[in-house]
């Protein structure tokens, strides 16, 4: 099993910015479209893993962090079930984030179930 490994800060922006591409540079939502959501793609059709680290950047607001992760099973129809499976997430600067982080993917998989 592969490992795809992305660095936030290295990969995308230092300074990343608010949830929609119409909202200004460096979005959450560009971010989820050219690079995660493929890479996600990419690992379920081939059986690995995608590794995306947060660590290195300005910070996040809570829209951009939802619409990535949240994003991938409303927008990108990914089960929660196969994140869970398919994705680590590393935070060691911010270690609550990933707290944050499951919130969005519950919330949004409750949402797909209503």
């Amino acid at each position: 099993m592969e490992l795809i490994k992305i660095n936030l800060a290295k990969d995308f922006s230092k300074t990343p910015g608010s949830r929609y591409e119409k909202e200004g540079k460096f979005s959450g939502e560009l971010f989820r479209k050219t690079i995660l959501a493929p890479a996600i793609k990419e690992a379920i059709k081939n059986n690995n893993k995608v590794e995306i680290n947060l660590d290195g950047t300005a910070g996040y607001g809570t829209s951009f962090l939802e619409e990535i992760f949240g994003g991938l099973i409303r927008e990108d129809k990914i089960s929660y079930v196969e994140l869970k499976k398919r994705l680590s997430i590393i935070s060691e600067e911010e270690d609550y984030l990933l707290e944050d982080i499951e919130a969005d993917m519950l919330d949004a998989k409750n949402d797909i179930n209503d």
